[in-house]
């Protein structure tokens, strides 16, 4: 069996996923296929991806794959695909996304699944993706792709809708969705046995049922401890335990994530806000700035001391190749495409739902009507989702600037002429990393 990792100089990720693989009994033998383009990242991930193989018995082979050129070789034969590239990375892109949209008096805070920053991201992720697709429909046809590069409904959606590559797109957000917010409301008794339902779009699926193991309704409790923490000016959460109150349910990603997912809570004429809903504003280039500089230092202290003692994790990535390896099933939070699964959400759109996985496939589940509140701040983003790729698709400016005006926080921060000024000093600041759009 052969497992590629694309983007393995993500080499915190590639660690975790091809670790857990290295726990699995049905998968410790494969051939491990790492592929980026940088070639001093994909040494450093070689080098503990080996010393780790060590730890954990010696079983199968990791080979490694440099720069374009190499990567159909990187594929062929391949019978799962990881994907966790990051096109442009924190310098250049990451920066220009946030730089510019400020000179246009546009804040964001993490600027990687939807508004101006996703909108973008997507762009220059799109074009090289669908170069992935065109190299595996040629020489790994049967493989399944597993897509953890963001914006996620943007870039499964398009591998769903314009590719023949059997994609899924796996986020860490719904395995923690429910945990989180009982450790955070001092429910932690209730956790052990819990049953849920969840779905929606990815960062914002919905917490539909929340019930205990002896099968009772959890959501009453639950509505009856928000006041107190969103008046706690030390508590961080705010944003999604006001979507409880508000829209009736809890939805599946961070605050930080979700301040900017709506029109709501960054607000310049309102500045209060920030500070009242714990609102970071930048954050995500603060954590790039952090995380690099606490890779280079773990680094360097695992060529000292050695290669920690992985865990498997619970990272869905393994967990469905075990199960469509040995026929056992496994319930994940899956992104597809919208067969009929979410009945008010549109076809084309990607959803997030559970989903059984097994020896014959990963087999999305029917969930119905979505409450009627949930289904349009759900379609907000959709909007923007489906405007980006068909802009991806058609490389058409104009569809660029309709995705960016019908983005909730963009469209309720500027007018329509700064808009598109805005969206045309990106595509220039972006220069190569961006297709030529008309």
């Amino acid at each position: 069996m052969k497992i590629t990792f694309m983007g393995a100089g993500s080499t915190v990720f590639a660690r975790n996923v091809i670790g857990d693989c290295m726990c699995t009994e049905a998968l410790r033998d494969s051939v491990f296929a790492l592929y980026d383009i940088d070639g001093e990242r994909l040494k450093e991930s070689e080098t503990i991806l080996k010393a780790m193989q060590k730890t954990k018995g010696g079983y199968g082979k990791i080979e490694c794959y440099l720069g374009v050129e190499n990567r159909k070789d990187a594929l062929r034969g391949a019978n799962f695909v990881v994907n966790a590239i990051q096109v442009g990375l924190y310098d250049p892109c990451t920066i220009i996304d946030f730089e510019v949209p400020k000179k246009f008096g546009l804040r964001q805070t993490i600027g990687d699944t939807l508004g101006i920053g996703g909108i973008m991201r997507a762009l220059r992720t799109i074009p090289v993706m669908a170069d992935f697709a065109a190299d595996m429909e040629e020489v790994c046809p049967d493989a399944y792709f597993l897509n953890y590069t963001n914006p996620m409904a943007m870039l499964s959606g398009y591998m769903q809708r314009y590719t023949g590559v059997k994609t899924v797109g796996l986020c860490h957000s719904v395995q923690t969705c429910s945990s989180d917010l009982f450790n955070q409301l001092g429910m932690e008794d209730k956790l052990e046995g819990r049953k849920e339902l969840i779905a929606g779009i990815n960062h914002m699926a919905w917490l539909l049922e929340i019930k205990d193991k002896n099968g009772v309704d959890l959501y009453p409790e639950i509505k009856s401890k928000i006041d107190e923490k969103i008046a706690d000016p030390e508590f961080t959460n705010k944003v999604r335990l006001e979507y409880i109150k508000h829209f009736g349910y809890y939805c599946t990603e961070s605050s930080e994530h979700n301040a900017e997912y709506n029109m709501f809570y960054i607000k310049s004429k309102y500045p209060e806000l920030i500070e009242k809903y714990n609102i970071p504003l930048d954050e995500y280039p603060r954590r790039c700035i952090h995380q690099i500089s606490s890779w280079k230092k773990e680094y360097a202290q695992m060529l000292e001391t050695g290669v920690k003692e992985h865990n498997r994790s619970n990272e869905y990535a393994s967990r469905i190749m075990e199960s469509l390896v040995t026929g056992d099933p496994y319930q994940i939070g899956g992104n597809v495409l919208n067969t009929g699964l979410i009945t008010n959400l549109p076809a084309e759109a990607c959803v997030e739902v559970p989903c059984l996985v097994n020896g014959y496939g990963i087999h999305p589940c029917y969930v119905g009507n979505l409450p009627v509140q949930c289904a349009a701040m759900n379609m907000t983003n959709i909007n923007v989702q489906l405007l980006t790729i068909e802009a991806a698709k058609t490389l058409k400016k104009e569809h660029i600037y309709q995705a960016a005006m019908l983005d909730p926080h963009t469209g309720s921060e500027l007018d329509i002429d700064t808009i598109k000024a805005m969206v045309d000093a990106l595509i220039e600041a972006h220069g190569d990393y961006l297709p030529a759009y008309h």
